[in-house]
């Protein structure tokens, strides 16, 4: 379980540039959750996840995994239990390391082929077999060369190679074409469902936010509006959506990517 008590964070405190980005939030997000967020630039989504990666110190608040506080222990060693995928597909993996190495520093051997047994081999084959995407053939081809699609697949296949506690997704499809994009939601909805993986995903796509998953979250100006989950959720539309935001915060949405439920 991941549970934020009361977190705050302010940029350039006292300055001209002052910025609330986080304000009083407060989560308990159970163990298998598939949580989407929404909201518009500016909201405190990375934000959101950077304080739970431990990015840097909070002002005030707590924040929990697995039932122990993890407010002040450093990003390096979160990491170990919290797996992360950027909206750029360049980022998580190795660009000129070959995919049998990125491999392996996700199996946490070295990466260095003289370490990798046939063992190891025959794992990364297999794995990479179930993203359908030929990869399996192409082990020994650098990271750099494939396409974004096929990088994005094999930094999701890295982030879960041993199963964290926490899965954050910040957009990780928006830079990817449309199709692309549905086929490594497709991969993320099936990892995370087979292996029961706690899951935070930010996106822009507001039909990604109610058909992924099984509880969305909508911020604005640092804090989270709205929660829901259940038959309510199961209901709701896009206008839905973006008459709650109306309600909610006092203003209209205008990101015209939310609007129209596009990632890209």
């Amino acid at each position: 379980m991941l549970e934020l008590k009361n977190i705050c964070k302010t940029f350039h405190a006292g300055t001209p540039d002052e910025k609330k980005a986080l304000i009083d939030v407060s989560l308990k997000i159970e163990d298998g959750d598939f949580v989407s967020i929404i909201g518009a630039n500016g909201a405190g989504k990375s934000t959101l996840f950077n304080a739970i990666c431990g990015s840097f110190v909070l002002d005030s608040g707590s924040i929990y995994l697995g039932g122990k506080n993890v407010t002040m222990v450093p990003e390096h060693q979160r990491a170990r239990q919290i797996g992360r995928l950027f909206q750029d597909p360049m980022r998580g993996s190795a660009p000129d390391m070959s995919i049998e190495e990125n491999l392996a520093l996700a199996a946490g051997n070295g990466g260095w082929l003289s370490r990798v047994s046939a063992a190891d081999k025959k794992a990364f084959r297999d794995r990479l077999s179930l993203l359908g995407m030929g990869l399996e053939d192409r082990m020994r081809q650098p990271v750099g060369l494939l396409s974004g699609g096929q990088r994005q697949a094999l930094t999701l296949l890295m982030a879960t190679y041993h199963v964290p506690k926490v899965l954050l997704l910040d957009e990780h499809t928006a830079a990817l074409d449309p199709g692309t994009a549905e086929k490594v939601l497709e991969l993320t909805q099936n990892i995370v469902e087979e292996n029961h993986i706690t899951c935070l995903m930010i996106t822009h796509n507001m039909q990604s936010a109610l058909d992924l998953g099984n509880r969305t979250l909508m911020m604005d100006r640092g804090k989270v509006i709205y929660d829901v989950t259940g038959k309510e959720r199961a209901s709701l539309t896009i206008n839905d959506l973006t008459d709650k935001f109306r309600q909610l915060s006092g203003r209209a949405l205008d990101n015209d990517r939310m609007l129209l439920g596009i990632e890209k």
